[in-house]
């Protein structure tokens, strides 16, 4: 129930040629607290429910617990989420023994495209493609719970 992640900028689109799966993902947030962040997922026919406690690390890992839920029942409880949608298509690319999830936002945070990976080991050495930019792990601005509430398009960087 630890879940022990890096995230990366993606620099441009080349990892849409190497992906194996893609989904479309709509999520919600009931809590943005960084205590205790509780999410509302669609993933094409499924919904999901995910609680997520504060970050340690440097934001590498921290607890996560996730159930699944009916479609049916993650959309009634999006109209009890906070106001702030994420909406994103994530692609599974795999590189070498390890598979990056990179997802590409739209709607209010479109132009944003982020890469994750999960590791066994907070130390775990894994290969960066090409397309993989700057770390942001533990950079709060980037979790999409923040995304949520500030969005990218609102940054004006």
């Amino acid at each position: 129930m630890i879940e022990i992640e890096r995230k990366f900028l993606v620099k441009d689109h080349r990892f849409e040629n190497e992906a194996v799966t893609s989904r479309t993902i709509k999520q919600g947030f009931l809590s943005t607290d960084p205590k205790r962040t509780v999410r509302i997922r669609v993933e094409e026919h499924l919904g999901f429910i995910t609680v997520k406690g504060i970050s340690t690390d440097g934001g590498i890992s921290r607890f996560e617990w996730e159930n699944t839920l009916s479609k049916e029942a993650a959309e009634a409880l999006f109209k009890l989420c906070l106001p702030g949608t994420i909406e994103k298509t994530r692609y599974v690319v795999p590189i070498g023994t390890i598979h990056f999830e990179v997802d590409v936002f739209y709607g209010r945070n479109l132009g944003l495209i982020i890469a994750e990976v999960e590791l066994s080991d907070p130390d775990q050495v894994f290969e960066k493609p090409a397309w993989l930019g700057a770390e942001v792990t533990g950079d709060k601005k980037y979790y999409n719970a923040s995304l949520s509430q500030f969005p990218f398009k609102d940054w004006g960087e």
